[in-house]
């Protein structure tokens, strides 16, 4: 039998504030149970997922995205390589997309924010009869369909 994890393990060992990992389970991203004594505890296996809430978070995949991932594991175990390779599936397209918007954002930045409206030296060239606004509001050169 394995001994369960306090929170302040879970922290210490995950690199996690505890105010966090509070937070993680009030949106049912990780689980505990309670002792006799009232006092949270966590299951080894909530070490790998909190790592992915992490890692998620560092790729800016939001938490509902995450939670949304996670619901589909079963708990009481760790996450494991097939797992991940799911979970990593359903993001690949939107950080591929991400990347896309921010290396456009990176190649064009210095001539104005997407649209020309804050270039008005350059707006006629890019920009001609303010055509742009018909396709909608906002940054319309950086923001594209289709990649």
């Amino acid at each position: 039998m394995h001994k369960a994890l306090t929170v302040g393990e879970l922290a210490r060992r995950s690199g996690v504030a505890v105010s966090a990992l509070h937070f993680y389970e009030a949106k049912g991203l990780i689980r505990s149970y309670r002792t006799s004594g009232n006092q949270r505890r966590y299951e080894n296996d909530v070490l790998r997922r909190v790592a992915i809430i992490r890692m998620a978070q560092e790729m800016g995949i939001s938490l509902a995205e995450v939670g949304e991932a996670l619901s589909g594991l079963p708990n009481g175990r760790a996450p494991g390589r097939d797992d991940w390779a799911a979970i990593s599936t359903q993001w690949r397209e939107k950080l591929s997309w991400r990347i896309t918007l921010l290396e456009r954002l990176r190649d064009e930045l210095d001539g104005c924010i997407g649209c020309g409206c804050l270039s008005l030296d350059r707006c006629p060239l890019y920009n001609a009869g303010d055509r742009l606004a018909q396709e909608g509001s906002g940054a319309r050169r950086l923001v594209r369909t289709g990649v």
